[in-house]
């Protein structure tokens, strides 16, 4: 009798070992699974965060950048005037209502108030215009990035060094992207955002303002005509972009 007794409290004391064996159990699985999405939740708002931060940083440096080139053939004295002053941002060399230079034909300006010497003029603008859909351009994947941008500058009348200039500023920003949307402005639309003067008048004058938007997938645009810019005598040339927002 009194073993059976002692055989059902031991029986009993298994029960009860069980139970709290499964209950700790059940705990701790539901601790590890609440730490687990409390370690997802973090990541997931440092990365947003992360993306908020570029994405503000972005949005400081996306404006216009254009700089201009002059390249005259002899040695000649050139007013250069940005004519939509209440849009400029920044300027170097400092601009005060126009640029006075003696320009040599290989390209090196000399600032007629400073005398220091440069290769280019740059500046920084607003940019007023207004965007209401992607036009024709290119959708261009991003390995593709650098050859589309060496057959396009040259056919828009890029010498080797410009292009490069422009590639470097540029491809760092556009290889962040699967995808990248581009169009180059018409000299219509940069006259209207940046209408410049040129005294003596260059017997060519060359604009590019590069639109571009990235994108995540492949989207369909009508691909954008382009035409052969031949350069002669007095060559001036400007490249820029803006991003689309």
């Amino acid at each position: 009798m009194e073993n059976n007794q002692n055989n059902n409290l031991k029986l009993e004391d298994d029960k009860t070992r069980s139970r709290v064996l499964v209950v700790v159990l059940i705990v701790t699985i539901i601790f590890i699974v609440i730490l687990f999405i409390n370690l997802l939740t973090k990541k997931t708002e440092v990365k947003e965060s992360g993306n908020q931060i570029q994405n503000e940083f972005d949005m400081e440096i996306s404006i216009d950048k254009p700089v201009i080139y002059l390249y005259p053939e002899e040695k000649t004295e050139v007013s250069v005037k940005l004519r939509s002053v209440n849009k400029l941002t920044t300027a170097y060399p400092e601009y005060n209502n126009e640029w006075k230079l003696m320009v040599y034909p290989d390209g090196t300006l000399i600032d007629e108030k400073t005398g220091r010497e440069y290769y280019s003029l740059y500046y920084e603008s607003e940019n007023t215009k207004e965007y209401d859909g992607l036009k024709d351009g290119f959708v261009v994947k991003n390995e593709d990035i650098v050859k589309f941008l060496e057959e396009k500058l040259s056919i828009l009348g890029l010498n080797d060094k410009e292009a490069e200039e422009f590639i470097i500023y540029w491809l760092p920003r556009l290889q962040q992207n699967e995808y990248v949307y581009i169009r180059f402005q018409s000299m219509e639309e940069i006259e209207e955002n940046m209408p410049l003067e040129i005294i003596p008048k260059p017997d060519t004058l060359i604009r590019i303002i590069m639109e571009w938007k990235g994108l995540n997938e492949y989207i369909q645009v009508q691909e954008q005509e382009l035409t052969q810019v031949v350069r002669n005598g007095f060559t001036v040339v400007e490249w820029g972009g803006t991003e689309i927002k």
